[in-house]
């Protein structure tokens, strides 16, 4: 019964996109859970700081090398050579794996050897006990990156042969690796074991996709051929995406760099932030585009230019109609999300203050993080990676001018400082610096989608924005009622309701949100929105089919 899931092909795109997005969302809460356990079992203090820290070198390699290299280069070559000769094309494939696994050591060596310089580069804030923790947790965590290399290979032929299913468990995996480090190794071994448990989740994320990929019939060769041509195409594929990658990782590392020489555990309420604005952006936003990718490049492949606007409009007012509506609950409730997934156990008060606030600077760009990956693809859907990678070293210079900046700013009272503390309650804590850096990177984040559709829009033209514009500004409408109603709900909801025990706090989240999203979805019908009829139509003619 297991094994014919796991090798079950999904017939239509909407399938795939459904069983990714329904993936997404439990690898997300999943991934709230996991910080849910280090936020009580730690807190945001010095270990927590330690274990993002030296998660940062690792996850370098798997975005730089396997997500935003092999992942992207392996599978359209897979789908050409196995249309001609598929024995070739399986030999192409145990060829890349046993020279890409082979590369992956070599690399992860010679950063072994590096690390700790490179621990010292990322964080010249910390101190010598903490630079020592975070160069032993580095090196331990280059083995998860080893299988990771290999589960993308498994991943392309997955999804080339349509097992959906099998690939979309890895991500489920590897979050529940990471949990059972954190419930049956940390309280042993403290933060090594989170550690521990990534190797794990890397691990379980190889092993669930081995058996669906042999059924579709790899068959593991000793083949070792440099001199093969193919391996020089998949590198030439790698070039243009790995740079773009590497800004991201730039990126983060002068954020991780700058958060070390803040206050203890500002690493730690940055990430948590960050994760927690992810879950909304990752299901809507990298969802909707991985749906559409395939159609957006078939269109513009075969010529069908207005079947191609008509397409990235639609879901592009898609997005925007589901993401606003989240991003106002993160920003009203983000006191309350926080409360409820991070303050348990060693996580104390400040530190929620400040995730809370961190949380809602966010909360603006939100909707710029979920947009940015459906243009991104619109750029590679006509092989244009040049112009997505240069926004974002663009994006990455502007966040650090800013980083450095706003923080110098927060160092003093001033009227900008008194302002974040009004704004968000941060009064009575010593150091807030910490709430320039999502600041910053939301702005730098909004900067990167403003360019990028401008872009878009000068390298294809025809792209209707006056209907872009027309349907977002009755949706941003309804969600400025959405937000008055929403602090209304709080503000005449009994005191004895208010955040007094954790059931009461569930209660009140979850009248204030069912508040605020029925009176969305009501001033978004009213305003003629085209996503609400879209919405009411689909719901109509499903419950009809029912009856």
């Amino acid at each position: 019964m297991i094994n014919r899931l796991l090798n079950s092909q999904t017939k239509t795109v909407g399938a795939a996109a459904g069983i990714l997005a329904v993936s997404t969302l439990i690898s997300r809460i999943l991934g709230v859970g996991r910080d849910w356990l280090l936020a009580k079992m730690f807190g945001a203090g010095p270990d927590v700081d330690v274990y993002f820290a030296a998660f940062r070198i690792p996850d370098m390699i798997y975005g730089i090398l396997i997500a935003g290299g092999i992942v992207v280069a392996f599978l359209p070559l897979f789908a050409e050579y196995f249309s001609k000769n598929k024995e070739e094309a399986w030999r192409f494939t145990n060829n890349t794996i046993n020279i890409f696994f082979f590369l992956l050591i070599v690399f992860c060596l010679v950063l072994f050897i590096f690390t700790p310089l490179l621990v010292k580069l990322i964080t010249p804030g910390f101190s010598p006990e903490q630079l020592q923790k975070t160069i032993f947790l580095t090196k331990l965590m280059f083995l998860s990156p080893l299988f990771l290399g290999l589960s993308s290979i498994f991943s392309g032929i997955l999804q080339y042969f349509n097992r959906f299913l099998a690939y979309s468990l890895a991500p489920i995996f590897y979050n529940l690796g990471i949990i059972l480090g954190l419930v049956f190794l940390a309280p042993k071994l403290g933060i090594a074991g989170v550690a521990l448990g990534v190797i794990l989740g890397a691990f379980l994320h190889l092993v669930i996709q081995i058996p669906s990929a042999i059924n579709c019939g790899l068959k593991h060769q000793p083949i070792f051929d440099f001199k093969d041509q193919r391996l020089k195409r998949i590198f030439l594929l790698m070039i243009p995406r790995t740079l773009g990658v590497i800004g991201w990782q730039i990126n983060l590392f002068i954020i991780t760099a700058i958060a070390s020489g803040l206050a203890v555990g500002s690493i730690s309420i940055f990430n948590f932030a960050n994760n927690l604005q992810g879950l909304a952006s990752g299901i809507i936003g990298v969802s909707f585009s991985m749906a559409v990718f395939p159609s957006l490049s078939r269109a513009w492949v075969n010529g069908a230019k207005e079947e191609f606007l008509e397409r990235f409009s639609s879901v592009f007012r898609q997005i925007v109609y589901m993401i606003v509506p989240l991003s106002v609950l993160i920003f009203v409730l983000r006191n309350q999300i926080v409360e409820i997934v991070l303050k348990h156990g060693e996580f104390s008060q400040f530190s929620a203050h400040l995730t809370a606030a961190s949380l809602g600077l966010f909360s603006f760009s939100i909707f710029a993080f979920s947009l940015i990956p459906l243009l991104v693809r619109a750029f590679f859907s006509f092989q244009d990676t040049k112009t997505p990678t240069l926004i974002v070293f663009l994006m990455v210079f502007l966040n650090i001018i800013l980083s450095l900046y706003l923080t110098s700013v927060l160092a003093t009272e001033n009227s900008f400082h008194a302002f974040f503390e009004k704004i968000f309650h941060l009064q009575g804590i010593e150091d807030i610096r910490i709430v320039a850096l999502p600041l910053a990177y939301s702005s730098s984040i909004i900067f990167q989608f403003v360019l990028l559709l401008v872009s878009l829009r000068r390298r294809i033209s025809g792209i209707n924005l006056k209907a872009i514009f027309n349907s977002s500004l009755k949706i941003v409408l309804a969600g400025i009622l959405m937000t008055v109603v929403m602090y209304s709900v709080i503000n005449f909801m009994p005191t004895d309701l208010k955040l007094q025990t954790f059931f009461s706090l569930i209660l009140e989240t979850l009248l204030v949100a069912i508040s605020g999203i029925a009176v969305y979805f009501l001033a978004t019908f009213l305003l003629k929105s085209p996503e609400a009829k879209l919405i009411f139509k689909r719901t109509n003619r499903q419950s009809n089919g029912k009856n």
